[in-house]
């Protein structure tokens, strides 16, 4: 049960601004902000397309994104005297996706034909989910490009995970039974 004194709500964004980390505010129109929302929509779009998957493995690796996106969004959220202290996404963070995306994809056989999404409810969930993360992409190459960010992990974090997920995708496809997409025989995949 919850306390009577607990608020979910501050009411100090009522004025049209948010509070950066740090001590400044920003409209909430501001780009960095709107990156921040497109994240956060990224993430929960990741989300729901977790709580529809089928393989336990891509569906932690996918939980790990979404952690990943959070800290993501704690460094687009600072100023930019204080990124530093929230940045956790770097080279190290960009090769985990690589690895994930070159393990999973050796586990299918992708058609040669161009494949359209809705084989499978998690495989669509995951299309709309990279489609979000494009879009977060964008909006954080505007934040890099205008100044208001200087880590370029950042923006090759959400190009590597857009890969990432057209892969799931497909995988979740095939884990399914339901594509044109196919499994790899076991021996092919080593």
């Amino acid at each position: 049960m919850m306390s009577d004194d607990v608020k979910f709500y501050t009411a100090k964004g009522d004025d049209g601004t948010t509070g950066l980390l740090g001590k400044g505010r920003v409209k909430k129109y501001h780009p960095r902000p709107a990156a921040c929302g497109d994240v956060d929509e990224a993430q929960a779009a990741l989300g729901v397309a977790r709580a529809a998957m089928l393989d336990p493995e891509a569906a932690a690796v996918v939980l790990q994104a979404q952690r990943d996106l959070y800290h993501l969004m704690a460094e687009l959220a600072a100023e930019k005297d204080a990124a530093h202290r929230f940045r956790t996404i770097d080279a190290a963070r960009i090769e985990w996706l690589e690895q994930q995306t070159d393990a999973f994809g050796a586990r299918i056989d992708l058609p040669r034909e161009f494949t359209v999404s809705g084989d499978s409810t998690a495989g669509a969930a995951l299309d709309v989910a990279r489609t979000v993360v494009r879009r977060a992409e964008r909006t954080v190459v505007r934040l890099y490009d205008e100044g208001y960010i200087e880590n370029p992990h950042l923006l090759a974090y959400l190009n590597r995970l857009s890969s990432l997920l057209f892969v799931l995708s497909r995988y979740e496809d095939a884990v399914g039974g339901q594509s044109a997409v196919r499994l790899a025989r076991e021996d092919d995949s080593r």
